[in-house]
């Protein structure tokens, strides 16, 4: 009887242990997926921030042209 009792015990601490070293995979997966989720978002916010610099020089460009484009209809006014 005992035997019996000592071969469930047996079974249920390999049943623990399979049970463990899943998760542990499944912690180690995790933890590179959210290393990448991480360097991706670290990504994007550079990204962002080049978007945003790109934009900014953009925008003066068109102001510097509209400035001139002004200046130019202007004297053409002068003409006429």
């Amino acid at each position: 009887m005992s035997f019996e009792v000592f071969e469930k015990l047996e079974a249920k601490v390999q049943q623990a242990i399979d049970t463990i070293t899943l998760l542990q995979m499944e912690i180690e997966e995790l933890k590179e997926k959210n290393n990448q989720l991480a360097q991706e978002a670290q990504q994007a916010h550079g990204n962002r921030e080049a978007l945003e610099r790109e934009n900014a020089q953009l925008r003066e460009q068109q102001s510097a042209w509209h400035e001139r484009l002004q200046t130019l209809l202007g004297k053409m006014d002068e003409v006429n």
